[in-house]
């Protein structure tokens, strides 16, 4: 592993960046897309995943789509900030509890956008259960002690355990890929493992942990190390796809679906590997897979520009006018990050990942944020019998700004050459998600509110 240097810029010279984090706009965004599902007569089935590069208002999925957790997964962290950290917020400065929903509203909105996700739990056709379950169902039996909840994801860790192969070693990821240049179709020949599937490791290994399941605990592991083995080139860059021998486990090939080459990095695999393995290490302690965590990050940080916003892909022709960047693998990879400082830390040994970590967070809230929402409030007059005409009631719409739904800009899905569908410089809902964890996580460290530069927030 290559020796990477700290940043050395003060986290308050850049306070009106980090602000971005805590803002009236991060609520307002995801408060006035969820709203309009309350005036339907049943739950949504259709669930926001991106806008379309130079667009506004978001193009949606069906329920069974891999990214369906991940919009009620921001009303949850939401829900957390409200709950756990309303107050640093509110000595910021920067959103006030009376000019947003009440925390009643926001119990409702998660409960009406989760209430016809539960059957996700049960499909044994995607490896994706642990985006599409972990996101709300894991944060509603925490905060909210919803048994079903905790049942669902249980359910969806044993439905994902059924994609796990002995002979592999791993969870298969597709069951089939179709691409302008390749096609996988048939189980009984091809075995397909991405790096994204370090992602779902997290949700087994907590099931296994409230189970007491050895077996899950072994599968999560095992799936680890062979990723640790065939995904993390020596470099610590990493492939996106393997694709495996289900007969025997033996490489059969090693592509991309979304980066620029089958050699190259893409930036938004590199992150989900940052992440994957820091989680994996926390639940295992096995120091190899901090390592492995380190040096994936290590990567990341000596190859971003001077922006400090990633490419979509490290290795693209160095054209930065044709070049798309994914903002989305810059909230990610800043979350694995925290965590890999944690690990370092709570190990005695100092750590330049916050530092790290904050430069990228800094970067995107400096360049990509949309412009922003903000909540309107209206007197609503009612009459009463003795005291005439009273305005004390409040009403509360949003007005989404001049740009996309979304929090952030500047994300790309797919930039594949021979990718069915190409999209880049948009909004993406996972990345917003992201940002509001890492905005969580920051809080929980408690170095959230300081970062404003907010003097009365640092004293107490």
């Amino acid at each position: 592993m290559e020796s990477v240097q700290p940043v050395t810029t003060d986290p308050c010279s850049v306070s009106r960046d980090f602000e971005q984090l805590y803002s009236a706009n991060v609520f307002a965004k995801i408060w006035g897309v969820a709203q309009r599902a309350f005036l339907r007569s049943t739950p949504p089935v259709l669930f926001p995943e991106y806008t379309k590069p130079g667009g506004v208002g978001y193009v949606y999925r069906e329920l069974e789509f891999w990214t369906s957790g991940f919009f009620p997964g921001c009303l949850y962290l939401l829900l957390d900030r409200q709950r756990r950290h309303m107050h640093k917020v509110r000595r910021i400065g920067l959103l006030s509890t009376e000019n947003g929903p009440h925390e009643l509203q926001l119990q409702f909105a998660c409960k009406w956008w989760t209430a016809s996700l539960y059957p996700n739990a049960t499909l044994k056709n995607t490896h994706d259960l642990g985006f599409m379950i972990a996101p709300w169902a894991r944060a509603a039996w925490e905060l909210e002690n919803d048994v079903r909840a905790y049942d669902t994801v249980i359910t969806a860790a044993k439905s994902l355990m059924t994609r796990y192969s002995p002979v592999v070693g791993c969870m298969r990821s597709w069951d089939t890929c179709v691409t302008k240049r390749y096609s996988f179709q048939d189980l009984d020949k091809d075995f397909l493992v991405i790096i994204d599937n370090m992602m779902n490791l997290d949700m087994l290994f907590w099931a296994a942990a409230r189970l007491q399941d050895d077996t899950m605990y072994a599968a999560a592991v095992s799936h680890a190390k062979m990723s640790q083995r065939c995904h993390v080139r020596a470099d610590y860059s990493t492939v996106h796809v393997v694709v495996f021998d289900p007969a025997c486990g033996a490489i059969k090939s090693i592509l991309t679906n979304q980066g620029y080459a089958d050699d190259s990095c893409w930036s938004r695999g590199q992150a989900w590997a940052i992440v994957g393995f820091a989680q994996t290490y926390k639940w295992t302690q096995d120091v190899s897979f901090l390592e492995t965590a380190k040096g994936c990050a290590d990567y990341f940080i000596e190859h971003l520009p001077a922006s400090g916003v990633p490419p979509w892909d490290f290795r693209a022709p160095k054209d930065e006018t044709q070049q798309p960047t994914d903002t989305s693998a810059a909230m990610i990879a800043s979350y694995g990050m925290l965590l890999i400082h944690e690990a370092e830390t709570a190990a005695g040994r100092p750590s330049a990942y916050l530092q790290h970590a904050l430069r990228v967070i800094g970067a995107v809230c400096a360049s990509h944020i949309n412009s922003p929402a903000r909540f309107v409030t209206h007197d609503d007059f009612v009459e009463t019998p003795e005291m005439g005409s009273l305005g004390n009631q409040k009403n509360m719409t949003v007005d989404m700004g001049k740009d996309a739904e979304t929090i952030l800009n500047g994300a790309t899905i797919n930039n594949y050459e021979f990718a069915p569908r190409r999209w880049a410089n948009h909004g993406l809902v996972y990345a917003d998600y992201f940002f509001l964890l890492v905005g969580n996580k920051l809080l929980e460290m408690g170095i959230g509110d300081v970062l404003v530069g907010n003097e009365a927030s640092k004293a107490a």
